[in-house]
């Protein structure tokens, strides 16, 4: 487990230490995650902060509901540490109940919306959960509620909805539908807000008081692939000075209005949020991304910063017709996370923003560092920039973990405020995240320049060996990025009986592209070396995903399927 230099203190601190690129000159400041929204709406009280569809949030809206739930909390019996869980999709009452939460010094579990029963079985019994919020206002979509009755048994029959007591989620006191109406075995939510008037509010403000830094805030579960999802542990300091940080690296103002269409259960859409929020700045979503409402919004809400992160939504937007520079014409700042053939695309078609990228996970508060605004185009496409003030980041060689120097691919490690806390209830794995000094392992194949800035080439898992030779996925991705019929490509590696590993690339088409398998080979011959060009490719419409992230092993474990299948018909 990494060593903690926390602050126990629950007041505001600042302090004047930095690691990074030291941009950001100013003092940081440090406080409670719920302390932040109360100190948004004393500053700005009036300030747009939400928008949401139709509904929109003050910074003094958004802090009466948070403390009105505060005290439900409270009232229902939760004590600090306890585990309050969510699952929904964006919604007002999602961010109410994270700040309701922290003010109680409880911990907000955001739980992924695209699982399935076992999934939700798995994370409601190891997240040790007190109470869970749902709803099911998209149930046309999908029904939370049905899902829950699958994977917790008894549920629909339990016959009191304020006191369950389930052998599937022993710890489970009740489940809460977020709306009107009734599901057997679920509170209503104005029976939950009712318990409000169980507590004064003398006693919650003394409860608030008592909230340190080091205290876990919010806890999300990383998307399992090859095993089941972890469970991240993330203190208020970490939470709030990372988002202090993006505040100053973007240089958001109460001007500033942010469109981020990102699920409120990722780290890229909370930490952006609580950025927006230092500033007193604006924040717009929906309850999911579509690229036709999209455009929609954006053209009727003139954001000055997208934060679209993952390729396949910034892909979406820029292909869809409705895209125009008129529509985006106030934007000032976009965030994406890409391939760099893909970047300098998008700053073709959008020149007259700043185009950023970022590394990070959601074990170090979703962000370790961004490009800067002040940067030239080509450095912002090939690097994610200097780490964020205060976050420590160092490459190590593969072989002998010494640190690698300028230049010289390894595996990143970090250390930090910025660190979880831990993966919940797993120290196995904590002992092999963690070094002796506290360095945590990320897996991640990176470099550092001369200025440390850091540029991503991949994950060290998705390294290829092709006859020996080692070649990066995202190498080949960049490459593909500049066909001009490529909207999205996505490489991996598959079992070759005469190099070991061969690449596979798999391919969206620009809309209306026609383009060809053999197409796609002899653009890369001549261009990259032989043993880097895909031996197969297939075109996709649709990705399989986790939350944000395409999930590259379905991609390969189908191509294998295939590949085995044409085998055996031969062979026969």
């Amino acid at each position: 487990m990494k060593p903690l230099s926390r602050c126990s203190k629950s007041a505001t601190r600042e302090t004047d230490e930095f690691v990074g690129d030291g941009v950001e000159s100013s003092l940081i400041e440090v406080t409670t995650l719920g302390d932040m929204l109360l100190r948004g709406a004393q500053r700005w009280p009036e300030h747009e902060l939400l928008v949401l569809g139709d509904e929109r949030l003050t910074y003094a809206g958004l802090a009466a509901r948070a403390r009105r739930t505060a005290r439900a909390l409270q009232g229902l019996g939760i004590g600090p540490g306890d585990h309050v869980g969510i699952l929904a999709p964006n919604l007002l009452e999602v961010i109410d109940l994270v700040f309701a939460a922290a003010l109680s010094g409880a911990v907000a579990v955001l739980i992924n919306a695209r699982y399935k029963s076992s999934e939700l079985a798995y994370v409601i019994a190891n997240a040790d959960l007190k109470l869970l919020f749902t709803t099911r206002r998209i149930a046309d979509y999908v029904d939370f509620v049905d899902l829950l009755y699958e994977a917790v048994p008894g549920l629909r029959e339990a016959p009191e909805p304020l006191a369950l007591n389930l052998d599937a989620a022993p710890r489970l006191r009740s489940v809460v539908l977020m709306e009107s109406g009734e599901a057997p075995g679920l509170l209503a939510w104005s029976d939950f807000i009712e318990h409000e008037l169980r507590v004064d509010e003398r006693h919650a403000l003394l409860r608030r008081s008592q909230v340190a830094l080091s205290q876990p805030c919010i806890m999300m579960y990383t998307s399992g692939t090859t095993s089941e999802p972890k469970g991240c542990q993330l203190a208020h300091e970490a939470i709030v000075r990372s988002a202090a940080a993006i505040r100053a690296r973007f240089r958001i103002t109460a001007g500033d209005r942010q469109w981020n269409p990102l699920p409120m259960f990722h780290m890229s859409s909370i930490m952006p949020l609580l950025a927006t929020m230092w500033a007193g700045a604006s924040f717009i979503t929906d309850t999911h991304f579509d690229a036709d409402q999209a455009w929609r919004v954006l053209e009727a809400e003139r954001p000055t910063i997208l934060f679209t992160a993952f390729p396949t939504v910034m892909a979406a937007l820029v292909t869809h017709a409705r895209f125009s520079l008129e529509r985006v014409r106030d934007v000032r700042l976009i965030m994406n996370v890409a391939p760099p053939d893909q970047l300098r695309r998008n700053m073709r078609l959008i020149p007259h923003a700043v185009h950023i990228s970022a590394y990070g996970m959601t074990e170090a508060s979703g962000i370790s560092c961004f490009g800067a605004l002040d940067e030239d185009d080509e450095t912002r496409a090939t690097t994610c920039g200097q780490p964020l003030a205060g976050v420590q980041l160092r490459v190590v060689d593969l072989e002998t973990g010494a640190p690698a120097p300028p230049g010289v691919p390894g595996e990143m490690t970090i250390r930090g405020y910025s660190l979880f806390e831990g993966y919940h209830k797993s120290p196995e794995k904590n002992r092999e995240a963690f070094d002796v000094e506290g360095w945590f392992h990320t897996g991640d194949l990176c470099v550092l320049d001369e200025q440390g800035r850091v540029a991503y080439r991949g994950r060290i898992k998705d390294m290829l060996k092709v006859g020996g030779e080692n070649v990066a996925a995202v190498e080949i991705e960049s490459f593909l990025c500049r066909h001009p019929d490529v909207q999205l490509a996505q490489v991996v590696g598959v079992p070759d009986p005469k190099f070991t590993e061969v690449a596979a690339a798999f391919i969206q088409l620009t809309p209306g592209a026609d383009c060809s398998e053999q197409a796609i080979i002899d653009f890369c011959r001549g261009r990259i070396a032989s043993f880097k060009i895909p031996r197969y490719v297939r075109f996709v419409d649709a990705w399989p995903m986790s939350a944000t992230k395409i999930q590259k092993y379905k991609l390969r474990e189908t191509l294998i399927a295939e590949i085995e299948s044409q085998r055996a018909g031969t062979a026969i």
